[in-house]
């Protein structure tokens, strides 16, 4: 696995180990998964998100997270294989964070976690995805010793 991270927001330096915690959450994701690749990992604020959410998905506000998935493509010997890009918005991370009463760090861990089952195929849009994937974030967090983040 290879990770690029790219703190764009100085907001996100707050976050102490932001890049171990990144880096536990890519690679606990992948481990089962039988893929490894490159990924990178942008920490932004809500304005620059909100530019990304118009113009790749035409909706007009910030979002938490949103993943990038690589086209398949050839790569040179030795390369790792790009799997995509994620992005985090710092000031909507954080105010979940907060409402759900969890730490910014398991907040954020979770939604690298979820960026990353993204960037391998995993999808929400339908019930039966929206269940396939939440148990498999379940079962990745349940190991990095991180509550299930969807009990109320």
């Amino acid at each position: 696995m290879t990770l690029s991270i790219e703190i764009e927001h100085e907001a996100w330096e707050a976050l102490p180990g932001l890049a171990a915690l990144a880096e536990r959450a890519v690679a606990a994701t992948l481990e089962g998964s039988g893929e490894t690749g490159a990924v990178t990992l942008l920490f932004t604020s809500d304005a620059e998100m909100q530019v990304l959410n118009r113009d790749w998905r035409g909706k007009d506000k910030p979002t938490n997270v949103l993943s990038f998935p690589a086209p398949d493509m050839p790569v040179p010997e030795g390369e790792a294989t790009p799997l995509g890009d994620i992005a985090l918005a710092c000031e909507t991370v954080s105010r979940e964070a907060a409402e759900q009463g969890k730490s910014l760090a398991d907040h954020t861990t979770h939604l690298i976690v979820h960026g990353t089952l993204h960037l391998l195929g995993y999808d929400h849009e339908t019930d039966g995805e929206a269940e396939e994937m939440e148990s498999e974030e379940r079962k990745i967090l349940a190991r990095l010793g991180i509550a299930d983040p969807y009990e109320s």
